[in-house]
């Protein structure tokens, strides 16, 4: 028997994945035992009957969670099949020189926006990442993670009763309460190539029976470390071979540094008969004097590459950081106090930190060079120094400065106090919240004064060709620029309120009435250094000298919800709010919910209801950025005759804000239904389908430059005398693309939640449970402007993401005794890769690829080994499953995409826990 037992868990997880294209979204059972107690439940502020709602919500319990090995907030919504596009370490880090969101980590349902989903912690709001970028939301990285007791996920619009930002639905961590005795954790986890290394700590302590006493306090203290990951580490970064297949996604910016001349100076050189250091004659407008050595590894000799047949082509990919070292903290504190005659006092204090520390490329320069004032050695007597245009481009990877070492806080605090009990027949509760977040930016190392790297570059101190003289060395120690760079703090302030009561005994049943209301202040601050301010930090682009604001704004609402029997088995929920922006306007959004459980193995569900989103402080007011984006060809190059060659390059980007920027409004409608067969046994169906008009937007680069007669007007180039740019008549080059956020055009998406429970299934061998959770896509397509054709990222990489047409997780447990195992198994499927970027050296396009199916499966096990201790551990990424290739050119990191992926491998983890009572 025991051989057979890991393949009977094999056949029940596969036997799982099929039925999970039929039935699906969880929902605590309908059938409870013990005595039944009216709770809240995530997406209706009337407390009912645990199971009761009308709503989709997906629960995450802390057993699974426990069972899962997720340590923190961002790896728990990984887990999510309803989740799309989350932001994560990956993506900061592919965000290269622009660094406004780095260290943000976020959440997104259903792939409509991180600005659309509404994270809570214990049903209130939290102050938003404070850094000003495209997307604005709850920075996960401030969750308590050890305190979490469970997770609701409202798998539906919102608004009625949270208000804006709920579009796409609510995730509400819950954390422990009323906890007493003493709780000790500790943690470790290594990976199998080394790097990515992790340690946890975590203490929960509380006294005060609320019950006996009267009282309860409690807090938990949660610490966690996690090492560098660099690409040198993994061999899947090897077997991606970005050299040989995407050669063009690449850097050309080297050290030696590679020469750009233009058109007539390679004609005057060929007619020289110039010839490069091993003799070879000069053909191409790149070249490198270091050519075909090209100073490796990490230069390489790549006739494909971006720096051409003559020059050399940096291969980042074996020299970068794929997830950086980080420092974690986190407190949460709460206490509750009966006040007597019915209420209750409480409050709730939780503050974070998470530091990340960044160890990026060496920064990247192209400065102009006169021959005729500074002689390049190489170059001397080519005859270039007396040429009617003696300036030369240099393309310089500045290494002699070393990488660019910088460290990310992003710090948060919460206080809420209230009351709630009883007055009269009103249930009530009333709070006071002040949130808080904190992001700080601080350059260590490798960040250079523009103007004194200028200053030795002219005076031949500096040698971008080769090693620099020591006074030149001198001269970039002296240039570095230490100490915070940017700074933004976000403010919230927030007074909410809530009743309810049954209001009359009706022949189905209660009629009852819940209403409430909030009033909001946000601030938004944010502060650049002196040194950014004027310009002078080499490879960080000044967002001007007014870059410095502090907004603020008033929110001001008002809700009501009523649960109507309308006969046996049938209630309705029915919600309205109205919400108030300062500057930006209002909106009212309703909500109609219908329940029907005609016996006790059924429930049918459906609803629909309207929305709205607020635009965010960032939208409004952000300061403009400007950063390289991603290889595309200019189609006005192309029409004059330009070869792709000549006309592709990563073309400067410029964000802007808009301050007149309207809500957007949302329609959605579910359907679905929930069978429990028995007890411990249940399946889900549920249809839904979101939709947004007055999309707050910007065009992408790739979608400007596609369509050029209706978009030229966002391309600014040189000869445009605009005052924007160094004009210049005779140059029709882009000197940059404005992307700019407006209530532009319609979003929409629909799909399948579906899912799967079975519990405390008895066999000789144990007590096994399965669960199946997944969402099948069937609809996400948004326009780019108004009246423009929808495009789909439905199974394909479109602009900066892709969703997948099927996502999963199952798992399957079996206890016996004092232990425990738990195979589960996270899916996405394949989709169309990007296949867009264009190979400036071949003239071609990159060949059309399909990103295979991403899945993850992990073996994790736990021993009651005595009373009060439980040892844990387990191999995550079990069959060591590498990223799937892509060609995808938006992100800053080439082979893989970072959005959805995890570049650990196979790690294992061993964990105790003791528990004093």
């Amino acid at each position: 028997m025991p051989p057979r037992f890991p393949r009977c868990l094999l056949k029940a997880v596969a036997r799982a994945a099929l039925l999970a294209t039929a039935v699906g979204s969880a929902l605590p059972a309908l059938a409870q035992s013990g005595t039944p107690q009216r709770v809240e439940i995530t997406g209706s502020a009337i407390k009912r009957i645990d199971g009761e709602g009308a709503l989709p919500v997906q629960v995450i319990t802390r057993d699974e969670i426990t069972k899962l090995g997720a340590t923190t907030a961002s790896e728990i919504i990984s887990r999510l099949g309803t989740a799309a596009g989350n932001l994560t370490d990956g993506i900061s880090i592919s965000a290269g020189g622009y660094r406004d969101q780095m260290g943000f980590n976020a959440a997104n349902l259903r792939g409509i926006g991180v600005s659309s989903t509404l994270v809570l912690l214990n049903g209130r709001r939290m102050a938003n990442f404070a850094s000003p970028g495209d997307d604005s939301g709850v920075d996960l990285n401030n969750i308590p993670a050890a305190a979490i007791e469970r997770v609701e996920v409202l798998l539906d619009g919102a608004s009625a009763l949270y208000g804006s930002d709920a579009v796409a639905g609510v995730i509400n961590f819950i954390t422990r309460r009323d906890y007493r005795g003493v709780e000790v954790s500790a943690s470790l986890m290594g990976t199998q190539e080394g790097g990515a290394g992790k340690r946890t700590a975590s203490v929960a302590a509380g006294v005060g029976d609320f019950a006996r006493d009267g009282f309860n306090l409690m807090a938990v203290l949660d610490l966690q470390k996690t090492d560098r990951l660099a690409s040198s580490q993994r061999q899947f970064i090897t077997d991606l071979d970005v050299p040989g297949r995407l050669p063009h996604l690449l850097l050309s910016r080297t050290f030696p540094a590679n020469i750009d001349i233009g058109r007539a100076q390679l004609a005057f050189l060929r007619a020289q008969g110039f010839k490069l250091p091993d003799g070879t004659l000069l053909t191409e407008r790149r070249f490198n004097l270091s050519w075909p050595n090209c100073n490796p590894p990490a230069n390489l000799n790549l006739p494909g590459g971006i720096g051409g047949p003559q020059g050399c082509t940096y291969n980042f990919m074996q020299d970068v950081e794929l997830s950086p070292e980080s420092d974690k903290q986190s407190l949460l504190t709460r206490g509750t106090l009966n006040l007597g005659g019915g209420h209750t006092g409480f409050a709730e204090l939780s503050l974070s930190r998470a530091r990340t520390h960044y160890v990026a490329l060496p920064a990247p320069f192209t400065p102009d060079i006169d021959l005729s004032v500074t002689p390049v050695a190489g170059l001397t007597g080519s005859g270039l120094e007396t040429f009617s245009d003696p300036v030369i481009t240099a393309r310089l990877r500045f290494t002699e400065a070393g990488r660019q070492d910088s460290e990310l806080v992003s710090s948060g605090s919460r206080l809420v106090l209230g009351t709630n009990g009883m007055l009269g027949a009103w249930d009530y509760e009333v709070a006071l919240n002040h949130s808080r977040n904190t992001v700080s930016d601080r350059a260590y190392g490798g960040f250079l004064n523009e103007a004194m790297i200028d200053e030795g570059l002219a005076d031949g101190r500096i040698n971008p060709f080769a090693p620099s003289s020591a006074a030149g060395v001198a001269l970039i120690a002296q240039a570095q620029i230490r100490g915070e760079v940017r700074r933004a703090t976000g403010t919230m302030d927030a007074l909410d309120f809530r009743f309810s009561r049954p209001l009359m005994k009706l022949p189905a049943g209660e009629l009852n009435l819940a209403a409430g209301g909030e009033l909001r202040r946000e601030t938004q601050k944010f502060h650049q250094s002196q040194a950014l301010a004027d310009d002078l930090i080499l490879g960080q682009t000044s967002q001007g000298p007014d870059a410095d604001f502090s907004y603020k704004r008033n929110v001001s609402a008002v809700w009501s919800e009523l649960a109507v029997p309308l006969a046996k088995g049938l209630e309705m929920q029915a919600a309205l709010r109205y919400e108030r922006y300062q500057r930006t306007g209002s909106a009212v959004s309703p909500k109609l919910g219908l329940r029907w459980q005609p016996d006790k193995a059924w429930l049918l569900r459906g609803s629909v209801g309207a929305g709205f989103r607020a635009p965010s402080m960032t939208d409004l007011y952000r300061p403009v950025t400007e950063f390289d984006g991603p290889l595309l060809a200019d189609p006005v190059c192309l029409a004059d005759g330009g070869s792709v060659n000549d006309c592709v390059d990563a073309w400067r980007v410029r964000n802007f804000s808009t301050p007149n920027l309207k809500p957007e409004k949302s329609r959605q409608f579910s359907l679905g239904g929930v069978f429990e067969p028995a007890k411990g046994t249940s399946f889900s169906l549920d249809f839904w389908h979101i939709e947004k008009r007055n999309l707050i937007s910007k065009i992408g680069a790739e979608v400007i430059l596609a369509n050029p007669a209706k978009y030229e007007s966002l391309v600014h180039r040189y000869n445009e005398d605009e005052g924007l740019c160094d004009y210049d008549p005779d140059d029709s080059g882009i000197c940059f693309i404005e992307l700019r956020k407006a209530n532009r055009g319609n979003q929409k998406a629909s799909g399948l939640d579906v899912s799967a429970a079975l519990r405390d299934l008895r066999s000789p061998v144990g007590t096994f449970a399965l669960r199946v959770n997944g969402t099948l896509t069937l609809k996400s397509k948004e326009q780019s402007g108004n009246g423009d054709p929808f495009i789909s990222n439905l199974g394909k990489f479109v602009d900066d993401k892709v969703v997948q047409r099927w996502r999963h997780t199952v798992s399957v447990d079996w206890e016996r005794g004092p232990l425990g195992l738990t195979l589960s198994n996270t899916y996405l499927s394949s989709y169309n890769d990007q296949n867009n970027a264009p190979d400036p050296v071949t003239g071609t396009y990159v060949q059309p690829n399909r990103v295979k199916a991403y899945s993850l499966w992990d073996l994790t096990g736990s021993w009651q080994a005595l009373p009060g201790l439980t040892v844990r551990g387990g191999v995550l990424n079990l069959l060591n499953t590498a990223p799937p290739f892509s060609n995808q050119a938006d992100t800053y990191l080439s082979g893989y995409d970072p959005s959805y992926t995890d570049p650990r491998g196979r790690r294992f983890y061993l964990s105790a826990t003791y528990t004093f009572k």
